[in-house]
């Protein structure tokens, strides 16, 4: 039988409710998910990467087969050297489809055989978004409904470091 083995990248800066919920999906669906915590150099983080390692492992750690882990490069190679066979990507939007279909095609250059599967969060979800958090939280808005209590707690702390 065929193994399954999932990605979930992204930046995660910082992991959302709506993030969550696609993941908590995901292993529902795949037999191993890799969240898969990318450090951007062309993204100013509010977190830096080993914290949002850190962050992401504490909020799924009921996940048995979710495995929280940071990455730099290519999605492709980081997919190679874990072995998995699945890209899964978020869409909130139409215009998210776009962009996703070609990062698809580059995945795919890069590494055939892959497959991307394109998961919507749960409907009630899907105006969220890390930039979204990170800009209401700066100004001095409430983002508790937006993310997991443990990182609001974090942000709350960061922010007032800034």
């Amino acid at each position: 039988m065929t193994t399954n083995k999932a990605i979930y990248p992204g930046t995660f800066d910082p992991l959302t409710i709506g993030h969550l919920d696609i993941v908590t999906r995901a292993a529902q669906i795949f037999d191993e998910v890799i969240l898969a915590i990318a450090d951007n150099p062309s993204k100013l983080p509010l977190f830096d990467l080993n914290k949002r390692v850190e962050l992401a492992i504490k909020v799924t750690v009921n996940l048995a087969n979710v495995t929280v882990l940071g990455f730099i490069g290519l999605i492709a190679n980081f997919a190679q050297q874990q072995e998995a066979n699945i890209i899964i990507r978020g869409l909130r939007s139409v215009s998210d489809f776009e962009s996703e279909m070609q990062m698809m095609n580059i995945n795919r250059n890069f590494m055939p055989g892959i497959e991307s599967v394109f998961m919507m969060p749960t409907q009630t979800l899907s105006y969220i978004s890390s930039t979204l958090v990170k800009e209401v939280a700066l100004n001095g808005g409430s983002v508790d409904k937006l993310i997991p209590a443990l990182i609001a707690k974090e942000i709350k702390a960061r922010i007032k470091n800034i």
